[in-house]
């Protein structure tokens, strides 16, 4: 997978290797991710940019942590050829002071809330579902941990009681 990364009203720091690190990891967990013909833009803006893409896009009036706008169907992505001209998998786009809100009150280091949100975004390009079937949203987080995992990132989902 290739990334196209823009850099906007982020601090200063390693995003760009930071989401090429997750992409990897990524693309070692959801085999669907790993065909290199695959092309995503990632974009790190701020809070007011996502706001505006969410209402647009999605018609909910707020920002939120990462968008993710697919381009390619499951199934599409599974008889996708490895040889060939790229392909575009989707748009990614992360709230900066959403992501650094949370961060903080997770106690936990800002990149690797991004790392997460990455992973929880490029699992949401590959079809993963959280919103509309427990079943899916089990199995896309247990993805999202075990990914998180080969990064040296502690379980995201870590703190809520098991019932």
């Amino acid at each position: 997978m290739n990334l196209d990364i823009d850099i906007e009203d982020w601090p200063a720091g390693e995003w760009e290797a930071l989401a090429l690190r997750a992409a990897e990891a990524a693309a070692g967990g959801e085999p669907a991710l790993a065909n290199p013909r695959l092309a995503v833009s990632a974009l790190f803006t701020s809070d007011a940019e996502v706001h505006t893409l969410n209402r647009e896009w999605r018609q909910r009036d707020k920002p939120t942590n990462v968008l993710s706008f697919p381009m390619l169907e499951r199934d599409e992505l599974g008889e996708l050829a490895a040889d060939g001209p790229p392909v575009m998998l989707g748009d990614l786009a992360l709230a900066y002071e959403t992501c650094a809100r949370e961060a903080e009150e997770k106690g936990i280091a800002l990149c690797d809330h991004a790392a997460h949100l990455i992973v929880h975004g490029l699992l949401h390009l590959a079809s993963h579902d959280h919103v509309h079937c427990d079943e899916e949203a089990d199995k896309m987080e247990a993805l999202e941990i075990a990914i998180l995992a080969k990064m040296g990132i502690a379980d995201p989902y870590g703190d809520r009681d098991e019932t």
